[in-house]
């Protein structure tokens, strides 16, 4: 109880209006979010469901003087979100509305859900405040509501191209709400249809930037929210920069600059321009020290020969200095993992054909062979210039 109390004065509260229920003359149903710091979310466990019911059993009395509609508590974490999407310069482009747009024609996607056309755009717009293109009504509301409900005389895809609503030329702000209420648990409350359809989604927007990631759950059932994607491993980009700079390799930066543009958008190029960026690495050091090599040399051969070449694994650790094993160990792991990388773009990078039902990986695994080349390429130039220097 004492938790709870603590829980409920520190927590930043928030009401959203999560479902509707006929029974009784209609009850409207609300969820009362109490978000905490993300780190504080992360150590309640299994804890939290306990403090919910325990706050909920205390603040039912409260509420039941008031109101007869429902009310829960849901302990989440607060999360930033980037409001101004419009000043971040990151817009969705026509093309990739148009293809989201065709892809829910083409599998039948209801865009409104278990709500009808009128209940759903007005979680996004105010109606009452569009023009009506009917003359017999005054606002978009009413002329909606005639076509769509009363008579259904209108297309169901016709919102894509209503100029009043304007998704396709309009803000990206309100392309991505409308989405993200696409796959919202009151108007899609079956939870691996609405995820199906999220991921479907990010495959086109993440070619410009954006990605609907999930926020927090209702009901057990994810609510999305859009997040403008930010090339993830920065400091690694800026570590390779450094490498780069510091070996005077012009063709490095401009591998660099690939896979800046390609870890979200293209997975695979990144993972094959990642291996080319270690084989550039090596060859450049190489040049440096005047040891010439085979041009048809792969990857393996080239690390092998730059290991030997600055004594990557120095072979005078005395066996009996602490943890003189497990040194060696890591740096063999380390030249190790250039055949990994040269054998993960040999089956997933870009460079070579696939059939037609091949799969690629995601960013994630992207952004782990990255950061794998750039952990070796500027321990070798770091050992280089000692090497060089002394």
């Amino acid at each position: 109880m004492v938790e709870a109390a603590d829980l409920l004065r520190r927590a930043e509260p928030s009401v959203e209006e999560t479902g509707y229920d006929n029974w009784n003359g209609g009850t409207t149903v609300y969820t009362i979010y109490l978000r905490i710091d993300a780190s504080a979310f992360a150590v309640l466990g299994k804890r939290r469901e306990a403090l919910e019911t325990q706050i909920n059993k205390r603040l039912k009395p409260i509420f039941e003087q008031r109101t007869g509609d429902w009310y829960s508590v849901v302990v989440a974490p607060k999360i930033k979100i980037q409001r101004n999407w419009r000043g971040s310069g990151g817009e969705v482009s026509e093309a990739c509305r148009r293809n989201i747009f065709d892809g829910m024609k083409i599998d039948g996607v209801a865009w409104y859900g278990r709500l009808n056309d009128v209940e759903f755009l007005q979680r996004i717009f105010d109606l009452d405040a569009l023009p009506s293109s009917d003359s017999r009504f005054e606002t978009a509301a009413g002329d909606i509501w005639q076509h769509r409900i009363n008579n259904d005389d209108m297309p169901d895809d016709w919102v894509y191209s209503d100029k009043r609503v304007n998704l396709l030329h309009g803000s990206t702000e309100n392309f991505l709400k409308f989405l993200c209420e696409t796959v919202h648990p009151v108007v899609r409350p079956d939870r691996d249809e609405s995820i199906k359809l999220s991921r479907q989604y990010n495959d086109q927007l993440r070619l410009d930037g954006w990605m609907l990631v999930e926020q927090e759950l209702i009901a057990g059932r994810p609510r999305f929210v859009p997040q403008r994607l930010q090339m993830s491993g920065g400091r690694s980009m800026s570590r390779a920069k450094s490498v780069a700079d510091a070996l005077n390799a012009g063709w490095m930066q401009k591998e660099i600059q690939r896979l800046e543009n390609a870890v979200e958008r293209d997975p695979a190029l990144a993972i094959g321009t990642a291996k080319d960026l270690v084989e550039t690495c090596c060859k450049s050091i190489l040049a440096l020290r005047g040891v010439t090599h085979s041009p048809k040399a792969d990857l393996p051969e080239l690390t092998k020969l730059l290991s030997r070449e600055l004594r990557l694994v120095p072979e005078d650790i005395p066996n009996a200095a602490k943890g003189a094993e497990t040194i060696k160990l890591i740096l063999r792991n380390l030249t190790a993992q250039t055949q990994y990388l040269a054998e993960l773009r040999g089956l997933y990078g870009s460079g070579h054909g696939r059939d037609g039902k091949y799969r690629g990986l995601e960013p994630r695994h992207a952004r782990l062979a990255v950061a794998s080349a750039v952990a070796f390429i500027d321990f070798v130039t770091e050992t280089y210039q000692q090497r060089h220097g002394a």
